[in-house]
Order: C-alpha cells, then structure tokens, then sequence
C-alpha cells in the first residue's frame, strides 16, 4: 500500500510540476498561470515625458509611452509587461526577441528598419539644442570646435553627425543616458547635446541653469514602436492605436503628459 501511495504521489506532482511550466504563443507573447496573455515592452525609462521615473513619489516607470502602450495592448487582448534596459540595446533586443516590442521614443530610419519591423508612426518631433543658460549659438557655425553629446545609438547621434559633417572640428561623444548627457552640460565637459523638443523642454524645466534653442536643418522626426521581423502583431497594433486616435484617447493621452508649465 505504502509502495502504491507513493506512486500516487509521484504522479500528481508530477502533473503540478507540469502545468507550472511556461508557455509562450507562436507569435512570441508570453501567458500566466491564469492563460492571460503578456507582451513584454523594453524601454528606456530616462526620457520624460516619454517614459521615465519620478523618484519622489514610487520606482514605477510612467510616461506617455507607458500609457499609450498600455492602452493599446489592452486594446489587442493583451497584458503589459515593461523592462527597462538601456537605449542601445533595445533594437538587438527585439531582434533576439528577448522582448515582443520596444517604445523609447524610438525614431525609425533606414539601417533599424532592416532588422526590425515598425509601427505605423504615433507622434512626431525634432531635435533641440541644450546648453548653458549663458551661452549663445545662434547659428551651426558657432559650434565650431565645440564638444556636442547625443545618446548612444540614438537619431539624436545621427543629428549631432550631421552638426559634426557641416561645421569644423565638432567633435562628438555620446553617453547612455540622457541625465548623464546633462550632468555633462552642467559641469561644462559637453558644450551642447542634442535632445527632442518635448523631452529638452522638460530637462531645462528641472534645470534652470540650462536652455534650449532650435537647430535649422533638422527635418521632423516620426516615433514608433520596434517589433520583430515578420510580427503579425504589427498590424493588430496599427489597428489599435488607430481606433484610440479616432476616439479622441491618444489625444488626452498628449494632453496629460506633453505639457510644460
């Protein structure tokens, strides 16, 4: 008897242990116990109003794309997951499909979209200059022999070349955070650093000791969401954020969060 409990016992463990296991969908989403369905989003929680963390009050990440991201799955059937990781390392993520989907304010151009499939675009920006509150550069020519900086991997890097490509001796140099590229600024190891309009004028608003300027020549910039090569989910996603615009959503969703007082 005792031989035949035992066996009993075995068996339904290992049916428990079974049905613990982890479960993924064909199209690379994850599910709880409870068959709930998870896209895992990356982001790199440094770029307010985008996504960021606000210290003082919790170390949840928040932000429009946190919203908008939110909505939108929820909208495709699916929970949201969020995993910060730096900036540079979202694109191989996707591609690894480590994760379902990158958001960071990601700008899509030619040499991403061959490994990585995006969105239709959800919002649209161009690119500031932030300097000293004392200095002037009213025109590319003054940032001759200047230190620009620009976040590593970023469309902001590729402006900053484009700077470096029409004025002599700029040199450029990049940092994986923004609020090491300000840190920069403050102590005068970077003359400038490029930085998009919304998420500049929410910088400076915190630092009162910087100012932003606009650069002539800088076309707009289009964000995106990053999925894998091939995702059918990409076309769910257009579908969702294109009911949440004719809704009138993603325009409380900007009106919440792309403000400045």
């Amino acid at each position: 008897m005792k031989k035949k409990w035992l066996f009993t016992a075995a068996a339904v463990l290992s049916l428990t242990l079974a049905g613990c296991g982890s479960d993924s969908s064909k199209d690379g989403s994850s599910s709880d116990n409870n068959q709930k369905k998870v896209l895992v989003m990356g982001t790199s929680a440094d770029f307010a109003p985008f996504e960021y963390i606000d210290a003082t009050k919790s170390d949840e990440i928040i932000g429009f794309d946190v919203d908008f991201a939110n909505a939108v799955t929820k909208k495709m059937g699916y929970q949201l997951k969020i995993q910060d990781m730096e900036f540079n390392s979202l694109i191989p993520s996707v591609q690894a499909k480590k994760i379902d989907f990158a958001m960071a304010g990601i700008t899509p151009d030619e040499k991403r979209a061959k490994v990585v499939d995006f969105t239709d675009s959800y919002y649209d920006t161009e690119d500031y200059l932030i300097t000293k509150k004392d200095v002037t550069y009213d025109k590319l020519e003054d940032l001759k022999g200047k230190k620009v900086g620009a976040q590593v991997s970023s469309i902001e890097e590729d402006t900053a070349n484009e700077i470096a490509d029409k004025v002599p001796s700029v040199k450029v140099e990049t940092r994986d955070r923004v609020p090491e590229l300000i840190q920069e600024v403050k102590l005068g190891r970077l003359d400038a650093i490029v930085l998009e309009d919304i998420v500049a004028k929410n910088y400076v608003k915190q630092n009162k000791d910087l100012k932003f300027s606009t650069i002539d020549g800088v076309d707009n910039q289009k964000k995106a969401a990053a999925f894998p090569k091939g995702s059918k989910l990409v076309k769910d996603f257009n579908k969702a954020v294109k009911e949440l615009n004719d809704s009138g959503e993603i325009d409380k969703m900007k009106a919440k969060w792309f403000k400045v007082d």
